[in-house]
């Protein structure tokens, strides 16, 4: 039996694209969002090719590159702000793409969220999937899916896909893992953007692991400090935000950071403590993870919301390619996503492990060779 319709729990960047991207093959899809106004918290996003081809895909890509800025260098800076080296990015997404376009979260949920109206997808706003039910003897041989939202509705389709990020409400009924801490943490602001902010600009080592800077349109830049964490989870009081960072830009000089020093105390700030975790099982019977629900990681690679992307679109293929009934087209979306997430999520981890010893110099070769991998479609 073909696809015909699916809910997709979570209506952030994965569930999102995924709607439209099945909702423009002909597939009924209720989408689910927690969020009363679909929107979106956070800062900015930097997106590579990679995350590009897909957004193209789905028919937003002239938007996003027209609310963004896009870009196709990165440098390397000294704490005191001189310009240590120049590197290309690679376009990861072909040679008709941008490398790089840096957009803030909140602009880019826009986008998705108007393709999502356009597309004709059903959406359920403020409301939550409580649980999720199989039809048939065992989930082995599924034969549909219900999603129980909260307030008692009852939505069947074909396929149920968990987007609802890393702390995933359905995630436990198909794998047991959950997201551990790395040790790491992010301190991230958008503040007025300096005019010298054309591309992403990264310090290594100093009061912080990185720091740097990136455009995200034409009136904003994205800043963050990467620093070390408790593993317990503990968090600075919100109280203490501004005056942390404040004491981590201080240590670095420059004229585009006193720019921006001058606008973090009125910024909102930011502080997101860095996980990681990688999915055993991606699908049980007719209920799929997808996004931060399947794998979460670090972003030293700025690849997360590229493998997110590239989820939804993987999904949506086997999906709706006839190659395979929804159970067997959920087995291959896993067989195809796993190696290539572990890839990066591994990776992004490393990276992290050689920023946090001092061992920056080892980073741009595995930088290199992984963006490289990623050329190839998913």
């Amino acid at each position: 039996m073909g696809m015909a319709s699916a809910v997709i729990a979570g209506g952030g960047t994965t569930g999102a694209c995924a709607a439209v991207l099945l909702a423009r093959r002909g597939v009924r899809v209720d989408l689910v969002e927690a969020r009363p106004d679909f929107g979106a918290l956070g800062t900015g996003v930097l997106l590579h090719g990679n995350a590009l081809r897909v957004l193209r895909a789905a028919g937003v890509c002239d938007a996003v590159l027209a609310a963004g800025t896009p870009f196709d260098s990165l440098a390397v800076l000294r704490p005191d702000g001189t310009v240590l080296a120049e590197q290309p990015d690679l376009r990861s997404g072909g040679p008709d793409l941008p490398p790089t376009c840096g957009i803030t979260r909140p602009r880019l949920q826009r986008i998705l969220r108007d393709a999502v109206t356009a597309a004709g997808v059903r959406t359920h706003l403020g409301r939550r999937v409580r649980h999720v039910e199989q039809d048939g003897p065992d989930a082995a041989a599924a034969t549909a899916a219900t999603a129980v939202l909260e307030d008692g509705e009852r939505l069947r389709a074909d396929v149920v896909i968990a987007a609802d990020g890393a702390h995933s409400a359905l995630r436990h009924l198909v794998d047991p893992g959950a997201p551990q801490p790395t040790g790491w943490a992010v301190w991230r602001a958008l503040v007025p953007r300096p005019a010298d902010v054309t591309r992403t600009c990264l310090a290594y080592g100093g009061a912080a692991h990185i720091a740097g800077y990136a455009p995200m349109g034409d009136d904003l830049a994205y800043t963050m400090f990467v620093t070390d964490a408790p593993r317990t989870g503990e968090a600075p009081h919100r109280a203490e935000y501004t005056d942390r960072v404040l004491r981590l830009a201080a240590r670095y000089g420059g004229p585009v950071w006193a720019e921006i020093r001058r606008h973090l105390a009125g910024a909102e700030i930011h502080h997101t403590a860095f996980t990681h975790y990688q999915a055993r099982r991606w699908a049980s019977g007719r209920l799929a993870l997808a996004g931060d629900a399947a794998h979460c990681m670090p972003p030293t690679l700025a690849q997360g919301a590229a493998m997110c992307l590239e989820d939804a679109q993987v999904l949506a293929d086997v999906l709706t390619s006839g190659e395979h009934d929804v159970n067997g087209a959920l087995a291959a979306y896993a067989e195809r996503r796993r190696p290539r997430v572990r890839l990066v999520a591994d990776t992004s981890m490393l990276l992290g492990e050689l920023l946090a010893t001092g061992r920056h110099r080892e980073g741009p070769a595995l930088i290199h060779r992984t963006l490289t991998a990623l050329g190839a479609h998913p």
